[in-house]
């Protein structure tokens, strides 16, 4: 294979009772079924939030089932709970082995690697980072596996979390460590990806689209395909709006479009809720 194309969509936080999450995700269903890439990766938020409400990643397990290419998913933290950090208070769902089971038994798989067009991808449950849970020691001696047989090729590597805002040691802070994959085991994940060719980074959650280059990686944040989050959550890092975006590799070369499906729309958490600014 000379060219492999792949969309990336993320955070699409679907639930049956609600709709305009679920028109927007049929919008980009639609731009799919129209553009036709080989493979779709989820980055993870399938779910509006599966541990409250179990039926959300069951609706969204059918819609994207409904998807008219193969489909490759990663859990977020409204799928399985959120990583603990070293300076924020314990998140009020922690990610736990529990959640992951119920994961894997609707997805089917928090992790994955295959090999095209003389690239590696590479899938991450970042959510799982820092837990200190027996599937993290797994996931990372896994990942050890795996990098060590990738042979010299380049690696797209795709999680739900950002590793960083800017560089690998910014610092932790109560309004941002849960945005970014979680200290001190950042540093571990960058010290294995140091050893070779790490040229994509992939990732959602923070619902902003943003392109930026550190050193020789590429670090793309997909926006969520639902909804945007208001300032009084979030403040504006990169672009809040909806949207996807296509990659196109070939041996040793990638291009990256940044796309808003036709009719999807900019929905904005509080309007969504029914919340007063």
């Amino acid at each position: 294979m000379h060219e492999f194309r792949l969309t990336q969509i993320s955070d699409t936080h679907l639930a049956r009772r609600l709709q305009k999450l679920t028109d927007n995700f049929h919008r980009v269903s639609e731009h799919i079924d129209a553009t036709r890439p080989d493979l779709v990766v989820n980055t993870g938020d399938l779910a509006f939030d599966a541990p409250t409400s179990p039926d959300d990643l069951n609706f969204a397990k059918e819609l994207h089932d409904s998807l008219p290419v193969p489909c490759r998913h990663l859990p977020g933290n409204h799928d399985v709970g959120d990583n603990p950090t070293e300076v924020a208070p314990a998140p009020k769902d922690l990610a736990t082995e529990n959640e992951r089971q119920n994961y894997l038994s609707v997805i089917g798989e928090d992790r994955w690697r295959f090999d095209a067009a003389g690239w590696c991808f590479i899938g991450l449950n970042s959510l799982i980072i820092n837990t200190g849970i027996e599937s993290e020691a797994e996931q990372f001696g896994w990942l050890a596996s795996e990098l060590g047989r990738v042979n010299g090729k380049p690696i797209a590597l795709f999680l739900h979390k950002p590793l960083f805002l800017n560089a690998p040691d910014d610092p932790e802070t109560l309004d941002t460590a849960i945005r970014y994959v979680p200290q001190p085991r950042r540093r571990s994940l960058i010290e294995m990806f140091s050893k070779v060719d790490l040229r994509l980074v992939a990732s959602g959650h923070v619902h902003q689209r943003r392109d930026f280059t550190y050193r020789h990686t590429r670090h793309i944040w997909a926006p969520s395909t639902g909804f945007i989050l208001p300032e009084r959550i979030q403040p504006v890092i990169g672009i809040k709006e909806v949207g996807l975006v296509e990659y196109r590799f070939q041996p040793d070369a990638l291009e990256v479009r940044h796309v808003k499906a036709p009719g999807q729309t900019d929905i904005d958490l509080d309007s969504l809720i029914g919340r007063n600014a």
